[in-house]
């Protein structure tokens, strides 16, 4: 089993580092492999809507997302931390989650376990961390819940780790996300996944 973990912080060692090395650490000490992706300092431009994915499979734009993408298609779960700014998830992040979910559109995500983290001082980490499950929420992706919202405090530079509940938090997240993974593991060699239907595309001109 293994988990890709993505920091859409800036700062490559601040306390959005230290809330996803925790879930990290405990998914490790329970037999899963992790991989870490930090992005939150990368120039990585918003999707254009050019539609050449559909096409190719990728991204026009070759950069982090399709390196993601790939390992993406590997892994058994998918955890998402930002910094929150201005009650929502980094600028930076969303562009390359606008962009890795679209161009991946042919990769079947369906029981992926997925889960999002927010890091604030003080405000907006749940309407940052309802912003970023929602991209999970569009494609079939479990959303692993913890003991609380997946939120931790801190401002200045390694202050999370003294937010102790926000780390019981990530471990209580991580173990989940272990049990759901396995979970969905042998129901998928017992039963196959669900039935799916031929997408049906709605808008509301006609």
């Amino acid at each position: 089993m293994k988990v890709l973990l993505i920091n859409g912080s800036p700062h490559a060692q601040g306390n959005t580092a230290l809330a996803l090395g925790e879930a990290a650490r405990e998914l490790e000490k329970l037999g899963v492999q992790t991989e870490t992706m930090h992005i939150g300092n990368k120039d990585i431009r918003g999707c254009i809507s050019c539609g050449s994915c559909a096409n190719t499979g990728k991204c026009v734009f070759n950069d982090a997302v399709n390196e993601a993408a790939a390992k993406l298609a590997e892994a058994d779960g998918l955890i998402v931390g930002s910094p929150v700014y201005y009650a929502s998830p980094n600028g930076t992040l969303l562009s390359f989650l606008d962009r890795l979910f679209f161009s991946t559109q042919g990769l079947d995500k369906r029981m992926k376990a997925s889960a999002s983290v927010v890091v604030c001082r003080r405000g907006g980490a749940s309407a940052s961390f309802d912003a970023l499950n929602k991209y999970f929420t569009s494609c079939g992706m479990p959303v692993v819940s913890s003991q609380y919202w997946n939120s931790v405090h801190g401002m200045e530079p390694g202050e999370a780790a003294q937010d102790g509940e926000g780390m019981q938090t990530m471990r209580t997240l991580a173990r989940n996300m272990a049990f759901l993974m396995r979970a969905i593991a042998d129901a998928k060699a017992k039963y196959g996944l669900p039935e799916q239907e031929e997408p049906i595309f709605t808008h509301f001109i006609h």
